[in-house]
């Protein structure tokens, strides 16, 4: 009897990358409107991405994407 594969939710994989190191990293929100209000050194951190350093939200994003690093 062969592994079960366990499905990866889309919406997690489209939000998250994980990096060479292990780190799991994420965009940020308030990207797409009202952006004339921002600073410039705002808008140019929108493009960054952040690490996620919640140890409960780490864990969470592994259980919902555990292919996430392949």
């Amino acid at each position: 009897m062969g592994k079960n594969k366990i499905k990866t939710h889309q919406a997690t994989s489209k939000r998250f990358r994980k990096t060479g190191s292990g780190k799991i990293m994420r965009t940020k929100g308030y990207q797409s409107h009202f952006r004339r209000r921002r600073s410039k050194r705002a808008k140019r951190e929108y493009g960054r991405m952040q690490e996620v350093t919640a140890a409960n939200l780490r864990k969470r994003i592994k259980k919902l994407a555990p292919y996430l690093d392949r």
